[in-house]
């Protein structure tokens, strides 16, 4: 029996397995597309996102296939510059195609030893006390103790077990390719600036190997958004909000995409969890989908990693949607604002023009941009220190940095004074004694995740709040 199926081989499923890996989980991912998806339905990854990719030593590969972008407030389109003092380690967009953000996390998966099946779709799920049974469409069937669907917005797994997705339908389509090109630069960036001032949902520019980008809104909502638009449909709509077809042809892909809002009613069904936007979806505005099912992931793999291997204390499990549910409700109300304001409408322009205005105010730029960016993410782990239940940002220590720590996956207590101990939890949770002119609190235990679960240099209460993310001390 296979500890974890994952069902989706997605950035969200791989970032899962590869976590679940770290800590020597069995893990079979299950994905029904033969070959890795060409749409680039993503650009970038923002800061939370690359901290998650910096504390498990993987930033540097990213880095490689990926461009760097200055910091700048793009909520609804709105350009602001970022405040200086932002808590990241890495105030920077890093702008990288989706296929790419793909395979390298598919890639690490793999080298972790996570089994990929490819050209596999999942039809059908029971389970039981002791596990789960997944019927394969060629008739195979296959036992895990656990299932996790991260198989996108038409989830399987989620309408197997009969989780409502409550939200609204779509109102508005849009057209997205990748193709050539005749009109010249100068000409086409013109026209493109042009069509912007009224119409924030059109968009072209380069793409790399001479390819373009194009978004235009569609003239419906589509019955089958599973079938691609033609050229014809493509050119058709370009001309009616451009007044031309930019002389498009060749195209790599082409694709449609919808503003359908909608969030999982719950993340868990006994053996089974949701992840990604199979628990969630939202117009792409702000850049935010992938990014939100990758932090899903980085959220859950530890926790179920835990309950495979034994240790996961009561509640682990269901801290999952505890902590991520409610962040994703909230990137479904700012994805639904950011909708209306990039709308023609008198309306919403006086909206966005007074929002505009209000973005001058630090307080107000930051706010916005801190939920863009998930850096403003706090759960609630009750009362207590102002820190705990942020996430630490990447500081320096007196030898190296704090997430050059956290590649293994595991617990760590950064101890500035040397006095405390996790005797007990050394399978689970890192000592490391050092010290570091970014760090007030004496001491901080983090999660896996990077999240401070306590704060302070009293051994009583380090050891009280040990056994809540950790579990009984070994004996």
């Amino acid at each position: 029996m296979t500890d974890v199926i994952i069902a989706g081989g997605g950035p969200t499923g791989t970032m899962l397995a590869s976590e679940l890996r770290l800590h020597d989980v069995d893990v079979l991912v299950v994905e029904k597309d033969a070959e890795p998806s060409r749409l680039v339905r993503s650009l970038g990854l923002h800061p939370r996102s690359i901290e998650i990719l910096d504390q498990r030593g993987l930033l540097d590969r990213f880095l490689a296939h990926g461009q760097p972008y200055p910091a700048s407030a793009r909520f609804a389109g709105i350009d602001k510059p970022w405040p200086p003092d932002l808590d990241t380690a890495h105030g920077y967009v890093l702008g990288i195609p989706q296929p790419m953000t793909d395979r390298l996390l598919a890639e690490r998966a793999a080298e972790l030893g996570a089994h990929i099946r490819r050209g596999q779709e999942i039809t059908d799920l029971e389970q039981d006390d002791g596990g789960v049974t997944v019927a394969l469409a060629a008739g195979e069937r296959l036992r895990a103790r656990w299932l996790v669907g991260c198989d996108g917005g038409r989830s399987v797994v989620r309408r197997r077990l009969g989780i409502e997705f409550p939200g609204e339908p779509a109102q508005t389509e849009w057209l997205l390719a990748e193709l050539e090109v005749t009109m010249p630069p100068d000409e086409l960036t013109a026209v493109m600036n042009e069509v912007r001032k009224t119409h924030r949902g059109f968009g072209i520019g380069p793409a790399g190997d001479g390819l373009h980008r194009a978004v235009v809104p569609a003239a419906t909502v589509s019955e089958d958004r599973t079938t691609p638009p033609t050229m014809e449909e493509l050119r058709t709509q370009l001309r009616a909000y451009a007044g031309t077809d930019f002389g498009v042809h060749s195209p790599r892909w082409l694709s449609r995409f919808t503003d359908a809002t909608r969030l999982a009613e719950r993340y868990r069904t006994g053996r089974v969890f949701l992840a990604g936007d199979a628990a969630h979806v939202h117009p792409p505005l702000g850049g935010q989908g992938l990014n939100l099912g990758i932090q899903d992931a980085f959220n859950l793999g530890w926790k179920l990693a835990a309950e495979v291997n034994g240790w996961a204390p009561d509640g682990m499990l269901d801290s999952y949607a505890a902590e991520r549910r409610p962040i994703a409700s909230d990137v479904l109300t700012t994805t639904r604002a950011q909708s209306v304001l990039i709308s023609a409408e008198p309306g919403p322009q006086a909206v966005r023009k007074l929002l505009t205005e209000l973005m001058d105010f630090d307080d107000v730029n930051r706010f916005l941009i801190e939920k863009v960016t998930g850096i403003g993410i706090r759960y609630d782990f009750g009362a207590g220190d102002e820190r705990i239940g942020t996430r630490l940002r990447d500081i320096r220590l007196s030898r190296g940095r704090l997430y050059e720590l956290m590649h293994r996956g595991r617990g760590l207590l950064l101890d500035q004074t040397g006095a405390l101990s996790v005797a007990g939890w050394e399978d689970r949770v890192d000592h490391f004694v050092d010290t570091s002119d970014e760090l007030a609190p004496p001491a901080v235990l983090l999660r896996p995740d990077g999240h401070v679960a306590w704060a302070g240099n009293d051994p009583r209460e380090l050891l009280a709040t040990l056994p809540r993310w950790f579990g009984n001390a070994a004996d």
